[in-house]
């Protein structure tokens, strides 16, 4: 009866403990998250601040012995005025991007992947909301774009630039069937030619080529990069990845959050094999140079007036073009969702192929945040993906796969309920020692473990099969909280989206009241 008692107060203060939790600090914390973040928003469609102008270069740091390198763009420190997104979007002809997944346009000015949005995916569960916009030009609030040309290591040779207007050939927009060719000639020699391809889903695919009509050959590099102007706001779970990431060949995979980098101005990778960009929670920006390209590439970041700037970049070894000849490089931008289909799984016993697979890509899949545990955390993904497409609801293939788990671990938890229940057994006699020997700590020790042996108890039998279970439950966790497949997923009746909070609580009598 005391111990049913003590069980119940147990549960009684737990539950006291958090609701008042709940009540005193989650509910005001994500409500001034929310707010802070509509906040943000407002302010930057308002009064965004002064954006790049990216045709001036910013030298690159330069190791000893490297002073011929070229310097990458950046961004000029005199500024504009600001404008809103559709100002930014119409001070440039546009070549539109329509696919069933992507929505946007490429600027002629400059030659960049600037606007781009998910047409697949929508701010809010309700299907007419806007889309979700990922991609936004340099001149507006939150620019966030990709920039592709050619470097040269002096200043002599006149070079494409985020000025420089290109030239469709043709008409029609770009689709997963008709790539579009940008051109441009310097009017010294040099013709360029840019022709971009995009699939149905995220990927783009960027073909420069360079034409040398002059009397003298020019060296050029490669390069590419992803600017990002102002500081996210982040979700700010220590569980999830949001910045910087790469896996830079045999360095591996390497992060660094916004505050990291703003600390730390500029990180130098040399390696072959790469690929680097920015992640959020659900969605990516990433640079896919050939995997048998040998680059130098960049995390920094910077200030453009009070604006802080974000960069992940690379050039290529350099390409030589004789009078006469011609040169090209390819490279890949992936811009979009983390669906983990599209993405890949690279994982010994079971794989999803994805752009990982098909491209030969390095760990590409480490794009989405797996976590420690990844060992537990893939595999956990596939089974409830499975059991999500055969009953077509993610809520129930998460109660299917927690029953799975548990029936996996019964064995375990059997003999810890066995252990638990001889330790309760033997408590009377476990007091019994304490008080024959109250002040004699090493024998009550000593006749503690002649008891154990004599009714063969092991101590640590109850603790060890919640030790083994916890990174399985907390793999569970990490898939439904990081993956793409379950945000704005239904359960059933007011549960309209299984990747947010529940409506209903105490505090709102379960759902009746609006807060």
């Amino acid at each position: 009866m005391t111990d049913n008692k003590n069980t119940i107060l147990a549960i009684s203060l737990s539950a006291l403990v958090l609701i008042a939790w709940q009540y005193l600090f989650a509910i005001p914390q994500e409500k001034a998250r929310q707010e802070q973040l509509q906040a943000q928003q407002q302010a930057q469609k308002l009064n965004p601040q002064a954006p790049a102008q990216p045709g001036q270069p910013v030298p690159t740091p330069a190791q000893p012995g490297q002073a011929g390198l070229p310097q990458l763009p950046g961004q000029s420190p005199s500024a504009v005025a600001p404008v809103t997104r559709a100002a930014a979007l119409a001070s440039s002809s546009r070549v539109p991007i329509e696919t069933g997944s992507l929505q946007g346009s490429v600027a002629l000015k400059g030659g960049r992947i600037d606007d781009l949005a998910l047409v697949k995916f929508r701010e809010t569960v309700d299907p007419k909301s806007p889309p979700i916009e990922l991609l936004s030009p340099s001149a507006g609030p939150a620019a966030f774009y990709a920039e592709f040309g050619w470097l040269g290591s002096g200043n002599s040779i006149k070079l494409p630039t985020a000025e420089t207007v290109w030239t469709q050939q043709s008409s029609g927009a770009l689709t997963a069937s008709h790539p579009v060719t940008l051109t441009y000639n310097n009017g010294e020699g040099l013709e360029f030619r840019r022709i971009i391809a995009v699939d149905d889903k995220y990927l783009f695919t960027i073909k420069d080529e360079v034409a040398n009509k002059g009397a003298s050959p020019v060296t050029l590099y490669p390069y590419a990069l992803i600017s990002r102007h102002g500081t996210p706001v982040t979700q700010g779970y220590y569980i999830l990845h949001e910045g910087l990431i790469g896996v830079l060949g045999d360095k591996g995979e390497q992060k660094a959050t916004y505050k990291d980098i703003e600390d730390k101005k500029l990180e130098k990778f040399d390696a072959t094999n790469v690929w680097l960009g920015f992640t959020d929670k659900y969605w990516a920006a990433a640079l896919l140079p050939e995997t048998s390209a040998h680059v130098e590439a960049h995390f920094s970041s910077g200030m453009l007036g009070a604006t802080r700037t974000y960069q992940t970049d690379y050039f290529a070894d350099p390409a030589t073009v004789a009078p006469g000849a011609s040169a090209s490089t390819n490279t890949r931008l992936f811009a979009g969702a983390k669906e983990v289909a599209v993405v890949g799984i690279n994982y010994p016993i079971a794989s999803v192929e994805g752009y990982n697979g098909k491209l030969n890509l390095n760990h590409f899949d480490l794009l989405i945040d797996w976590g420690w545990f990844y060992i537990i955390t893939k595999p956990m993904f596939l089974l409830l993906d499975f059991f999500f497409h055969l009953v077509g609801n993610f809520g129930v293939a998460i109660l299917i796969v927690t029953v799975l788990i548990k029936a996996a671990f019964f064995p375990l938890a059997n003999k810890s309920y066995a252990s638990m229940a001889k330790m309760k057994a033997v408590q009377p006699q476990m007091v019994a020692l304490r008080e024959r020997y109250p002040d004699d700590k090493a024998k009550q020790q000593q006749e503690l473990m002649e008891l154990y042996k004599k009714e063969k108890i092991n101590p640590l039998a109850g603790c060890l099969p919640i030790v083994v279970q916890i990174p399985v439950f907390f793999s569970l966790y990490k898939v439904l909280f990081v993956t793409i497949e379950m945000r704005h997923a239904p359960f059933f009746g007011w549960i309209r989206d299984l990747s947010g909070p529940d409506p209903t609580n105490l505090f709102n009598l379960f759902g009746l009241i609006p807060f």
